[in-house]
């Protein structure tokens, strides 16, 4: 493949691979009932710590009223608490709760577990090494963009 057409083919690739995990969160989604932003927020407030709506909005690229909804379908399950904003009392805090922290890793450990019998079933050893070598590339191509 030239580097002309790496670009064109890494999207390509990229965006099936992305489809495909889509389609296995949203089939989890009928299963747990948690949606892909729900996620992409009890993700965030697990990996980064508490934070505002507003903080939430802006690394999830949404509007504050959607974060505002997904908050409040995520605090009537029990997922995530607010708080008052110790430094500011008019601000609120949403944290994870250790349910949500449960639901996520119930959740990522069976989409892992899906990639890990792809992976085992369908791909040698080396194809396997030169996936994982490929990794930190994807991810520094990921911050760049």
């Amino acid at each position: 493949m030239s580097d002309e057409e790496l670009p064109g083919q890494l999207r390509l690739a990229v965006g099936r691979l992305s489809r495909r995990l889509r389609q296995m969160v949203a089939a989890q989604q009928d299963h747990d009932g948690i949606s892909f932003i729900e996620t992409a927020v009890l993700t965030r407030l697990e990996r980064d710590g508490p934070s505002s709506p507003g903080a939430l909005a802006g690394s999830e690229r949404v509007t504050s009223q959607a974060i505002a909804g997904v908050v409040t379908q995520l605090e009537g399950r029990g997922l995530v608490r607010r708080s008052p904003d110790p430094t500011d009392g008019r601000r609120v805090i949403v944290a994870i709760t250790d349910t949500g922290r449960s639901a996520l890793n119930d959740r990522q450990e069976l989409i892992v577990r899906r990639l890990q019998t792809a992976l085992s079933t369908e791909f040698t050893p080396a194809e396997r090494k030169r996936l994982a070598a490929a990794v930190p590339l994807l991810e520094r191509l990921a911050g760049s963009l």
